[in-house]
C-alpha cells in the first residue's frame, strides 16, 4: 500500500500494450520477466518475495521492481445498484509484457533459476527467467 496518494480511488484504465520501461535487468544478475498483461496484487507480490527470501536464505540479494500503487475498489455483497463507488479493497500493480518484476544477485545461476521458478508460481502472470546481459 502506498504511503500517500493524490487521489484515494482511481479508474480501471486500459490493460493492453507492452512495457516501455523496466525491460532489462538493472540491479541484479538474474531476473523474472513477465510475458503477459495482468494485475498483480500486493499479496501476490509479497508471497513471491517471501518464497525468494526463503530460497536464497542469506546468500544473495533481492530487488522487487514492481509496486502495488493502483487502488481497486469493491462494494459489499447484496447491495442494490447505484449508491456510488465502493471503498478501496486492495492495491494492484499493472504488469505489462516485457517488465522485469524481480531481480536477484549473489547466488549461482542454477539457484536463481530454481528460486525464480518458485516465485513465478505464486504470480498470476506467465513469466520467464532472464540474465543481466540479455
Amino acid at each position: 500500500m502506498p504511503r500517500k496518494t493524490k487521489y484515494r480511488k482511481s479508474h480501471k484504465g486500459k490493460r493492453g500494450g507492452k512495457a516501455t520501461s523496466g525491460l532489462r535487468v538493472s540491479f541484479g544478475s538474474y531476473g523474472l520477466k513477465s510475458l503477459e498483461n495482468c494485475w498483480v496484487t500486493a499479496r501476490q507480490i509479497e508471497a513471491a518475495r517471501r518464497v525468494l527470501t526463503r530460497y536464497i536464505k542469506k546468500g544473495g540479494r533481492i530487488f522487487c521492481r514492481i509496486f502495488p500503487a493502483k487502488p481497486v475498489t469493491a462494494k459489499g455483497g447484496e447491495l442494490p445498484m447505484g449508491k456510488g463507488k465502493g471503498s478501496v479493497d486492495h492495491y494492484v500493480c499493472n504488469v505489462k509484457p516485457g517488465m522485469v518484476m524481480f531481480e536477484i544477485e549473489g547466488v549461482t545461476e542454477a539457484e536463481a533459476k530454481e528460486g525464480m521458478k518458485f516465485a513465478g508460481d505464486k504470480l498470476p502472470v506467465t513469466s520467464r527467467f532472464v540474465k543481466a546481459n540479455e
